[in-house]
């Protein structure tokens, strides 16, 4: 079984010569890349991905350019089974604008034709909801479709566009909630990592009140706050006493796209809603920073099915929705 841990190169004759395939253990690409990767595909995220087992880097490059003009990292958490992202909201491909799609094409057969020398039989794709770049998204739909892959998941996303005003997009009763929170004397308020151990005490007790639990553990969102300390923010809102009505850690994906990632609020405050002041908060946050979304993540329940009461909360905030699709192939291969 030959190791895919060696770097390795190859041209695409089919494409007279224009690209090569790059394959590497690190998650630096050799030739800088001729687009803005996402955060979850950069070096200093992708580190905190894996989770056991190995780590694949692909990348296609433009020799005559001196770009790497597509990207794949693949985790492989078990011998058979390959994944893009590790841990992490989204990851799979990213391209430049202008990657023709037969080069897109060409770029995926080569990694699966590699991952199914290796031995690995399945692969699972989760890119980006459409909303992000749409026309890459109805690309990357279209090449996966015909290369056979199948959607194994297909979920809602919402978002807020930071170019709408937040407060007359809510529903009625979203603006009398957020009346009623200026009322009692609620602040939004950025906070110090330093609080990290109390504000994780805070998100896991909201969770364990509706049976959910944290996707992280302490150490691991510390470790997050640490490596990437200008793209992650801890938020809160404090009621008059000064205590926590409300928290979120919030994810800046690219200078552009702000992620509402982990929002929770107690029970106990729930007839004051103060989740729709957090929001208000990384709403003028995000508008202020010049970004263009704010990422309200999907409504998907861990079961798989829908959290109906998510998604209305999320459309009473004036969210729109997208499509975000999750891809998986059954590869070949003789390892």
């Amino acid at each position: 079984m030959p190791p895919l841990v060696a770097p390795f190169a190859l041209s695409l004759p089919a494409l007279a010569g224009r690209y090569v395939v790059r394959q590497q253990a690190e998650a630096a690409p050799a030739l800088p890349p001729a687009y803005a990767p996402w955060l979850y595909l950069t070096p200093a995220h992708q580190a905190l991905q894996q989770a056991g087992g190995e780590a694949l880097h692909f990348f296609l490059e433009e020799p005559a350019t001196g770009r790497t003009v597509a990207q794949l990292p693949v985790f492989l958490p078990a011998v058979t089974v390959a994944r893009s992202p590790g841990m992490a909201p989204f990851a799979a491909v990213q391209t430049a604008p202008d990657l023709p799609e037969p080069a897109l094409e060409a770029f995926l057969a080569v990694v699966e034709a590699r991952l199914a020398a290796r031995g690995v039989r399945h692969l699972r794709l989760r890119p980006h909801a459409f909303v992000y770049e749409p026309a890459a998204s109805a690309r990357l739909a279209a090449v996966l479709t015909r290369r056979g892959y199948r959607v194994a998941l297909a979920e809602i996303n919402h978002h807020l566009a930071l170019g709408r005003d937040y407060a007359a997009h809510l529903h009625p009763s979203e603006q009398r909630r957020l009346r009623k929170c200026a009322r009692h004397g609620l602040i939004f308020e950025q906070e110090p990592p330093l609080l990290l151990p109390l504000a994780y005490e805070f998100l896991s007790r909201c969770r364990q009140e509706k049976g959910q639990e944290l996707s992280m553990s302490l150490g691991q969102l510390e470790a997050l706050f640490r490596a990437l300390p200008r793209q992650v923010f801890l938020f809160s809102v404090r009621d008059a006493a000064g205590e926590w009505a409300a928290l979120t850690v919030a994810i800046q994906v690219r200078e552009d796209v702000l992620y509402n990632f982990y929002p929770a609020s107690p029970l106990a405050y729930n007839a004051l809603s103060p989740v729709v002041l957090l929001n208000a908060g990384l709403h003028a946050f995000g508008r202020a920073s010049h970004m263009r979304l704010l990422d309200l993540g999907t409504s998907t329940l861990p079961e798989g099915g829908l959290n109906q009461s998510l998604l209305q909360f999320k459309r009473h905030l004036g969210g729109v929705p997208s499509l975000k699709l999750t891809f998986e192939k059954e590869l070949g291969g003789n390892g």
